[in-house]
């Protein structure tokens, strides 16, 4: 049952994935390399060049400037200095949002959009980071 879950989740984001495939494509031309990660459900540009740093999530793609996913980052809370906390793992972070996008498909970017966009006051922002800390609560309206 899971296994239709997620390819009914792949199928409901891949217009996202589209954008990130596109954009992973580009990234090609100039050094980025890409693989599948079956843990996250998603297929990684690494060496990215564009950007200020970190990952960005378009459906089952994540677009990364850095050389793994399996590198610690502080929370958006610490970052913004709202709280004290331990670092996580960015593949972790970034897998949660691959799940936001299997379950909320075209709709994710206009509701991320709406929540504030890139910031600690994001609900998928936080729940993200929650998801990385945890394991659990990767829904924004958890």
């Amino acid at each position: 049952m899971r296994g239709i879950a997620v390819g009914l989740g792949m199928v409901w984001a891949l217009p996202n994935t589209a954008l990130g495939l596109l954009a992973g494509a580009v990234g090609l031309v100039f050094g980025a390399h890409a693989h599948w990660r079956p843990r996250d459900l998603a297929i990684v540009f690494h060496g990215w060049p564009w950007g200020p740093g970190g990952a960005l999530t378009l459906g089952n793609v994540i677009l990364h400037t850095g050389d793994t996913l399996d590198s610690t980052c502080v929370t958006y809370a610490h970052r913004a200095g709202h709280a004290d906390e331990a670092p996580i793992l960015l593949a972790d972070h970034e897998r949660a949002h691959v799940y936001q996008y299997m379950a909320l498909g075209l709709l994710f970017l206009p509701l991320y959009l709406a929540c504030g966009g890139i910031s600690v006051r994001n609900r998928f922002e936080r729940a993200a980071d929650r998801y990385a800390q945890t394991g659990r609560g990767w829904w924004p309206w958890a």
